[in-house]
């Protein structure tokens, strides 16, 4: 039987607790206003029993971050100089004091009760639990999206899709039991798209991963276009290692990058429906930027297979 806190442990702050429940660990790199937004929506949340403790590890930003941590006194601020948030995950695992760990990314915003869900889901499995919450788009006028935003709104998050049929989540909404994590092994570094990676390990070890509606974050839509394309590009560097290390042949690259084009009807019509949209006109934006990011990935897609493969750290934050 646990022994009870002392009075002066119960007076600590939910993310100063002697004995956390949780250990919230936050990768970040070169963005600390939307870091502090975050810290600010994660100090702010409540556990039924016990606290919690959160870990900033910076991955070598150009700004020290001595500004945020004077902000926030509570939180442990750590480094990996190595590029790759899942480095920098694995080292504030390394330094987590809790027996759960919660993942959100430095740029998203946590909702009211995301921590609660993440601890509860997990807490009714606390061997083996893996589980992914919701992520959705943050627009800066609900009513007049952005091309970009009302794209991402439809398509930017697809946890419940990634989590029922790809077996990850991704790590910007992701929770553990701590003594999942050393049987499945750390996170890969920048080369490879580290939750794909360690979902399927994880799988493939035997845990699976559940979807959890009520454990939502937020995340801001891209900025605009190439900001998107940077997104892409990464990933397609990322899939197309995937591709070489399985040494499969070519022509089955080049058909992917022709599906892409063929998947352009059919998803058009999931933008006409989503209920992430609102309006005709947002449904077009979406349909539209729909259509000119699958033209982008298609021609990326052929255009890095007739060039020398270079470091996904080119692709890190730019």
């Amino acid at each position: 039987m646990t022994a009870p806190a002392s009075a002066a442990e119960t007076d600590l702050p939910p993310h100063r607790h002697a004995a956390p429940r949780v250990s919230v660990i936050i990768p970040h790199l070169n963005t600390p206003d939307l870091l502090a937004r975050c810290l600010t929506s994660v100090i702010a949340q409540r556990l039924d029993g016990g606290g919690f403790e959160v870990l900033v590890v910076d991955n070598g930003s150009h700004t020290p971050l001595g500004d945020v941590a004077a902000r926030f006194p509570g939180v442990r601020f750590l480094a990996e100089p190595r590029p790759g948030p899942g480095l920098a995950r694995n080292r504030g695992i390394a330094a987590a004091r809790a027996p759960i760990l919660a993942f959100i990314d430095a740029d998203c915003r946590a909702d009211d009760g995301w921590l609660q869900a993440a601890v509860t889901a997990v807490a009714a499995d606390p061997d083996r639990a893996v589980v992914g919450g919701d992520v959705r788009i943050e627009t800066r006028d609900p009513r007049c999206f952005t091309p970009v935003e009302a794209y991402e709104s439809v398509f930017g998050f697809r946890q419940r899709m990634y989590i029922e049929k790809r077996q990850f989540s991704v790590t910007a909404n992701l929770a553990m039991a701590a003594r999942v994590f050393p049987a499945v092994g750390p996170f890969g570094g920048i080369d490879i798209a580290e939750d794909l990676d360690w979902g399927q390990r994880a799988h493939a070890a035997g845990f699976v991963t559940r979807f959890v509606p009520q454990m939502r974050v937020w995340h801001p839509a891209r900025a605009d276009f190439p900001a998107l394309a940077r997104k892409w590009q990464r990933h397609i560097n990322h899939e197309y290692h995937d591709h070489l290390a399985a040494d499969r042949p070519r022509w089955r690259w080049q058909a992917r990058a022709a599906m892409l084009l063929v998947s352009i009807l059919p998803d058009a019509g999931r933008c006409l429906v989503s209920d992430r949209l609102d309006g005709l006109a947002n449904r077009w934006k979406a349909v539209t930027m729909l259509a000119r990011i699958r033209l982008f990935r298609a021609r990326e897609m052929l255009h890095i297979a007739n060039t020398a493969q270079v470091s996904g750290a080119e692709f890190w934050n730019r």
